[in-house]
């Protein structure tokens, strides 16, 4: 027995005439298939804003590479887990990692940016969502070699 069952009649879902596609369409008078204008540039305010936001993660990355001979060094020297040499080894890593913090800052400020741009124009790819891209892009670039000499050595410290 089913509770919503009745035996009434429904309507057909097969297609309708009106729902076929027929006809032919043509280029409108004078229009001869040209280019849509360029759009404008990003705005100086934007372009500034990107600029700092790109200056302050090649400062956070100035930073990480001067704390980087130290962690190495600590890390080399690093004994078993626990050991005095392997704490230092882990402050030295900690250091590390925590000076490239404003540079994570200006990339998830990026991140934002280029949210925010792509949701005033999903599909277009306009001079603004270009701009932070590009920046983000560089951000990003330093970001990843920072992973990777931090993913080194803390699988010094691991072992």
């Amino acid at each position: 027995m089913t509770a919503c069952s009745s035996s009434g009649g429904y309507p057909s879902l097969a297609q309708r005439d009106v729902e076929r596609v027929s006809g032919t369409a043509s280029a409108a008078p004078g229009d001869s298939g040209q280019a849509a204008p360029a759009l404008p540039p990003a705005s100086a305010d934007l372009v500034t804003r990107l600029a700092g936001l790109v200056k302050i993660a090649e400062q956070a990355d100035r930073q990480f590479q001067s704390n980087r001979p130290a962690a190495e060094r600590a890390s080399a020297a690093a004994g078993s887990t626990g050991s005095d040499s392997w704490s230092v080894a882990s402050v030295a890593l900690a250091k590390l990692e925590s000076s490239r913090s404003s540079g994570m800052t200006a990339l998830a400020e990026l991140d934002v940016l280029y949210a925010d741009a792509r949701d005033k124009a999903p599909v277009e790819e306009t001079p603004e969502v270009k701009a932070i891209a590009d920046a983000r892009a560089q951000v990003a670039a330093l970001l990843d070699a920072q992973d990777k000499v931090l993913a080194g050595l803390a699988g010094r410290l691991r072992t």
